[in-house]
């Protein structure tokens, strides 16, 4: 007899076909490209490709692109939401998670054309429909920023 044991948290990766259908953000606001390591809504690490065609290089800043501060904190806070969405996902309810608060921000270093952020979730805690998950970006296993994000989760039609 081959019994095969499956775990209630179970290890995967969203592309970015399965984040577009999580998240609302498009092109040129949706902050991450793909989300591995995802543990249900524990943890995850989110990935950005920052390249030099993003528009946000035409003014931030001309001679010296530097990805926005922002904007890491948003892919922080998109990386969360994806796997929030992804975790609860029930049939048919389609829900959206919008962002209540950001504290303990720090940037440390900048990032910019041809660096790969990875934004590091982990949940803090999560009381029904409201989380708050502690976030660091990397570039190279060099932490540029971390923030806790706060957000709650919505249905969309609210």
């Amino acid at each position: 007899m081959n019994e095969t044991v499956t775990s209630a948290t179970e290890l995967n990766a969203m592309s970015i076909a399965e984040i577009l259908e999580a998240l609302p953000h498009r092109y040129p606001f949706l902050m991450i490209d793909r989300i591995v390591d995802i543990d249900g809504d524990e943890s995850a690490i989110g990935i950005k490709n920052v390249t030099f065609n993003e528009p946000i290089f035409l003014g931030h800043f001309p001679g010296n692109p530097i990805f926005p501060g922002v904007l890491i904190i948003e892919g922080m806070a998109q990386t969360a939401g994806a796997i929030v969405i992804k975790h609860d996902s029930t049939g048919g309810k389609k829900n959206i998670v919008l962002m209540l608060g950001v504290d303990k921000a720090r940037f440390r270093k900048p990032a910019g054309p041809g660096d790969t952020i990875e934004f590091h979730i982990a949940k803090i805690h999560r009381r029904r429909n409201v989380g708050r998950y502690k976030a660091e970006a990397k570039v190279k296993g060099i932490v540029i920023a971390e923030a806790e994000i706060t957000a709650m989760i919505v249905g969309a039609d609210s």
